[in-house]
């Protein structure tokens, strides 16, 4: 497993280089196809990182000492949508063990930003801003990891609702994984199930239910249920959204965002 990830990293690096080589080249196609590979070779990264994770809670001690950076990385692997810095926050202390105060994530999105722009893809991953679909602007207060794909990165108007079915799904799934669930990771899968028609094994019991009586695979059938209605238009809502940020934006603003521009006064008023 390690010569594996040292070896992908040792690859990263390498098609950082070339990056930056076809960039100062002027080679617009030759960029294009070194940053694709570039990133699938994070993606590898990270697929291969996860995939020897632990799967039980770390220390609680030792969770502590991880960097914000990392605190927020790890609930946003678990979750794998855009998600607000409180549920991030929930998310880890749920599952790792420790919380961090949320005013914290907004600076962190700033430092990650100038971290960027100053020396882009020198890091693995960057915590970087969801996008909206329409302006293709940060979507207030939404945090994404940059190596998803910008389809993940967009938020239309129906991507709220289905990241959080998908967030529920893979927040159901890490519990089954553990063999012994901490009780606040129950007490969030109950609180996704609280907002999914059909999530409780018995209807009409949610409300007086404890997380010990939530299911995990009741609260997967029943958002995956509701998935299926949404899914669809909103895949293709995003994957429009996505295609125009690739097209018009360049890299540090597909991953941190473009500003609005002022409309003039009298275009306002037609």
């Amino acid at each position: 497993m390690a010569e594996t990830i040292e070896a992908l990293e040792r690859r990263i690096d390498e098609l950082r280089g070339a990056v930056r080589e076809a960039v100062l080249a002027g080679d617009s196609a030759l960029t294009s196809a070194r940053r694709a590979e570039l990133r699938r070779a994070e993606q590898a990264w990270e697929d291969e990182l996860a995939a020897h994770a632990p799967r039980t809670r770390a220390p609680a001690a030792q969770a502590s000492l991880l960097p914000l950076r990392e605190q927020v990385y790890e609930a946003l692997s678990l979750l794998q949508v855009p998600a607000a810095p409180k549920l991030i926050a929930t998310v880890h202390e749920a599952f790792f063990g420790s919380t961090f105060p949320t005013t914290r994530v907004t600076s962190l999105k700033r430092d990650e930003e100038r971290s960027f722009r100053s020396a882009p893809y020198s890091r693995p991953y960057y915590i970087c801003a969801a996008l909206s679909a329409d302006y293709l602007s940060p979507s207030r207060g939404l945090l994404a990891v940059s190596t998803w794909p910008m389809e993940k990165r967009v938020i239309g108007s129906l991507s709220p609702r289905v990241d959080f079915l998908t967030a529920a799904i893979h927040v159901a799934d890490a519990i089954e994984r553990i063999p012994t669930p901490p009780q606040s990771a129950r007490q969030l899968l109950l609180r996704f199930a609280g907002n999914i028609p059909g999530a409780a094994p018995v209807p009409g019991t949610l409300a007086a239910a404890s997380p010990d009586q939530i299911r995990p695979d009741a609260v997967r059938r029943a958002a995956q249920a509701e998935l299926g209605v949404h899914a669809d238009a909103d895949a293709r809502l995003r994957k429009e959204a996505a295609d125009r940020a690739r097209r018009q934006l360049q890299d540090a603003e597909q991953l941190f965002g473009t500003a609005i521009a002022p409309v003039p006064a009298g275009e306002a008023r037609g």
